[in-house]
């Protein structure tokens, strides 16, 4: 007969067994944690559900989704925020696919993310027999992120974890896919092997110093400036090297323009600042220093009428990557290094022994801002209804004036143009949008990282075209009661409402349906939804709305015609040179 005794013992012995016992599931989630990363983004499914119920057992972390390319922009933007990888877990094939957009676009964006998808077993893929949800996704994915890597045995999976972290954080940050095929989960091994084989990644992204010769090279060009401008880029922001980028700006007393994500590393009231006078500023200047921006199609790849004649300008490049020097025109001071490491050289050698830029350039700048700022308010201070987007943002200027901690979402056509040069910024990493690619769909991804990443309350401002890409996501955000303001500017359609079909037989291409309720949607998830009409409404119900701290979104009406074609990018949209039949 067995007594309790007994079956205490051997019940304490089995569990000691068990004990000493791991699994491909728990070496993932250790070799995360053991490297800080605390958040998972995601959408579970076969073969990874029990994966995020066993991270989140483990003290992580798991932010569940309705899509995987929503999940996937949070985990880009929590690389941006944080430095560290964001991690976006997805199931194999559509699942992997809907991740792999927002992937390309942290690679393109230089944001650290880390895309892990389960997949199908090697020896069925490679013979294509058909296993369920069938893909080779490394070789899919390896075209679209700045390395790929796959891990076959569970004592690999720690060396794969931290080789995927070093390639996303390392030299020019980027997207990671790391591959793990589902009968990995369940292999087993030793516990004390199992610690053994994980890895903590050190001195990830270490810091590179120029040269000597390329910082003197770089001050000489910089002493024949007579009309030099520094652009800072969203590379300046993710650094954040802030102190040394005050510094280099104020030090050198130069004038300098911020790209949109850089809005707030020195405040958009600083007295050198040229976002008012942004194209006086291209046009008119004659060197110009690149701190964590690109010449890419953003600044026109430093050709054309924006800048002026061919040859009227110098250009120093700071960038990690040596490769992106004269990527479009002639970098007359190339410096290669990390932002801090290369300013912080850059401060030491103009100490003590500057010039300030002539007056009458500083002058120059400052009275096309003032032209510019009195010319926009008239157009910022109208209280009409229906709101135009000029008096629905003025209001929204203010909000942001009023809360400088608070993190602004930005996306659509005119209402991420129009925004990005009305709505003022004081703080870095506060304003998010669509980076690099310029692409719809990030928004509500973007909302909800900051809130989980950050703790601090979000103001995303939506087109109801760009809204519709991720517009389910209202739902993850009141699952997770998170501090999230929603406002569309709801005009009916993409650019304007107003397009019709000649043949009368369908909506035009670009309406939505007139009058959509899209603060209905929030309510029917829990949230709070708000009708605004004008601009004094606006301004009322998001102060209301974020002083809650709870999920909000608030359909704010803009007038049908009140937009124009593509925003200011509408020459990039072809026209058919066609002529039109007449009806």
């Amino acid at each position: 007969m067995v007594t309790a005794v007994e079956t205490v013992k051997e019940l304490a012995a089995n569990a000691e067994s068990q004990q000493e016992l791991t699994d491909g599931f728990h070496l993932v989630i250790d070799a995360l944690k053991l490297n800080g990363i605390e958040t998972i983004y995601g959408v579970p499914g076969i073969p990874i559900t029990d994966l995020g119920r066993l991270a989140q057992a483990n003290g992580m972390r798991v932010i569940s989704f309705r899509h995987e390319q929503n999940a996937g922009n949070a985990a880009a933007i929590a690389g941006f925020l944080t430095k560290k990888p964001g991690i976006c877990l997805t199931v194999s094939a559509p699942g992997f696919l809907n991740g792999l957009t927002a992937l390309a676009h942290a690679t393109t964006n230089c944001w650290p993310m880390i895309l892990i998808s389960g997949s199908s077993e090697r020896e069925v893929v490679d013979l294509m027999q058909g296993d369920y949800e069938e893909m080779d996704q490394l070789a899919i994915a390896k075209p679209l992120c700045k390395a790929a890597y796959r891990v076959l045995h569970a004592e690999d999976i720690g060396i794969g974890v931290a080789r995927a972290i070093r390639a996303a954080v390392s030299g020019r940050p980027g997207g990671v896919y790391l591959d793990l095929p589902a009968k990995l989960f369940s292999q087993v091994l030793e516990a004390s092997k199992g610690t053994e084989s994980l890895v903590k990644v050190i001195d990830a992204a270490p810091a590179q110093i120029p040269g000597p010769d390329a910082v003197k090279r770089a001050i000489d060009v910089l002493k024949g400036a007579k009309k030099p401008l520094i652009i800072l880029g969203k590379g300046a922001a993710y650094a954040q090297a802030d102190a040394e980028v005050r510094t280099f700006v104020e030090k050198s007393g130069i004038p300098f323009l911020p790209m949109s994500m850089a809005k707030g590393l020195l405040p958009d009231n600083h007295p050198q600042s040229a976002g008012a006078a942004r194209s006086t500023a291209l046009l008119e200047s004659d060197v110009v220093v690149l701190v964590g921006a690109r010449l890419n199609w953003l600044l026109s790849h430093g050709k054309g009428k924006q800048w002026g004649p061919k040859g009227s300008k110098k250009f120093i490049q700071i960038d990690i990557e040596p490769k992106e020097m004269d990527s479009n025109i002639e970098i007359a001071a190339p410096l290669v290094g990390d932002i801090g490491s290369v300013l912080n050289e850059l401060n030491k050698a103009i100490d003590g022994k500057w010039q300030a830029p002539p007056a009458d350039w500083v002058k120059t700048i400052n009275d096309k801002k003032e032209q510019n700022i009195a010319k926009m308010a008239s157009k910022l201070g109208k209280n009409s209804s229906p709101m135009d987007f000029h008096s629905a943002l003025g209001a929204l200027k203010q909000v942001i004036k009023e809360r400088p901690d608070a993190i602004l979402v930005n996306e659509g056509a005119n209402t991420l143009d129009l925004a990005r040069g009305i709505i003022d910024m004081y703080k870095p990493r506060k304003r998010l949008d669509v980076g690099t690619w310029g692409v719809m769909g990030v928004g509500m991804g973007s909302a909800i990282a900051a809130a989980v990443e950050t703790g601090l309350p979000v103001l995303a401002v939506e087109g109801d075209s760009a809204f519709g890409f991720s517009g389910m996501e209202v739902e993850t955000i009141c699952r997770y009661q998170l501090p999230v303001t929603i406002v569309i500017f709801n005009n009916n359609g993409i650019y304007r409402g107003i397009d019709k079909d000649p043949t009368g037989r369908d909506p035009g291409t670009t309406v939505f349906v007139p009058d959509a309720r899209y603060d209905k949607m929030m309510e029917a998830f829990g949230g709070k939804g708000y009708y605004a009409t004008s601009p004094d409404e606006l301004k009322r119900m998001v102060d209301e709305a974020m002083n809650s701290k709870k999920p909000a979104l608030i359909n704010a009406v803009i007038d049908p015609e009140a937009g124009s074609e593509s925003g200011n990018i509408g020459n990039l949209n072809p026209q058919s040179v066609v002529g039109k039949k007449k009806a």
